[in-house]
């Protein structure tokens, strides 16, 4: 955590972070409420479909260098509508990087803050989510999620007390890469769950086998983790032109394309891709706004994806 000396530091080199942003701006430079957003189904509350995630990319030391980076990464998430921002005590420095950096914004930019639990025990994970409440510099959590199902059982009946409590607005459960899934199932059906976390993209479909339709069923919100199943989509599309539905999409690049395949899928809510480079966070925050594919169109962005 930085101290004040250092704080008065960063905030003098992010000068652009500071002023909030009314609106957002799209592709085209223009400003107005144009950002996608899809509602939360148990509350009805909009959030943009583009989140950040913090997984390896914020996972570094509070140097002036680092986190300068860092805030600029953050500064252009801002500035195209984004607001949801996913970590967790498993990704080492994350939240204390996150938090770092919101510190030094006044006005703070509106801040969907959420995280995980990640341990085992009651008091262990009270004092866990205590501390990451600390870390990222939010008096209250929008969403605590319990990380890949750890002690869910436990976590889970202290989660549902906060939540009446008004110590955390929504709570949920995570996977990721393919594990437990039979179990998360299991849980989505029996418990009041507001959100639900796994991994999801154009190479790993499993999730609409009976994840995706599940949540749709049970007005459980969806946060999807590993877009780009860990940059190995680009591995396809590399020096590939992009195909014509890309431009129906308003689609530049592979990236934009990966994530608005997802956001087609009307059980989707929101997307937390990782990154660490500014250019990247401009890339992924397009899919914010423009188009989302229909049905058909889908269907084609897959034909060309298959066919690569």
């Amino acid at each position: 955590m930085l101290n004040r000396r250092q704080i008065l530091q960063l905030a003098a080199t992010l000068p652009l972070l500071g002023t909030g942003t009314a609106s957002a701006t799209g592709p085209a430079g223009n400003t107005g409420p144009t950002v996608n957003t899809r509602p939360i189904p148990s509350s009805g509350e909009l959030l943009p479909v583009i989140g950040m995630g913090t997984s390896q990319t914020f996972d570094e030391p509070a140097s002036p260098e680092t986190l300068q980076q860092l805030g600029a990464v953050l500064q252009a998430f801002f500035a195209a509508g984004g607001t949801v921002i996913d970590s967790s005590p498993m990704y080492g420095e994350a939240e204390s990087r996150v938090g770092d950096i919101l510190r030094t914004l006044s006005p703070r930019p509106p801040v969907f803050a959420a995280t995980k639990v990640w341990t085992t025990g009651r008091e262990e994970g009270i004092a866990q989510m205590q501390t990451s409440a600390e870390r990222m510099a939010v008096e209250r959590f929008d969403l605590i999620a319990i990380h890949n199902l750890q002690d869910w059982r436990t976590h889970l009946a202290t989660l549902k007390q906060w939540k009446e409590e008004g110590k955390v607005r929504y709570i949920g459960i995570t996977t990721s890469h393919g594990r437990n899934h039979e179990e998360l199932l299991q849980i989505m059906r029996t418990e009041p769950l507001d959100f639900v976390q796994f991994s999801y993209n154009m190479e790993d479909r499993t999730a609409e086998q009976a994840l995706l339709p599940l949540a749709q069923e049970r007005d459980i919100a969806t946060m999807i983790n590993r877009p780009y199943q860990r940059g190995s989509l680009f591995a396809k599309t590399r020096d590939q032109e992009l195909p014509a539905v890309a431009a129906e999409l308003g689609c530049s690049s592979w990236g934009q394309f990966f994530l608005k395949w997802i956001l087609g899928h009307p059980a989707v809510t929101n997307l937390i891709p990782a990154t660490s480079k500014v250019h990247h966070m401009q890339d992924n925050m397009q899919a914010n706004f423009g188009p989302l594919p229909d049905r058909n169109q889908r269907a084609e962005m897959m034909r060309v994806f298959s066919a690569l």
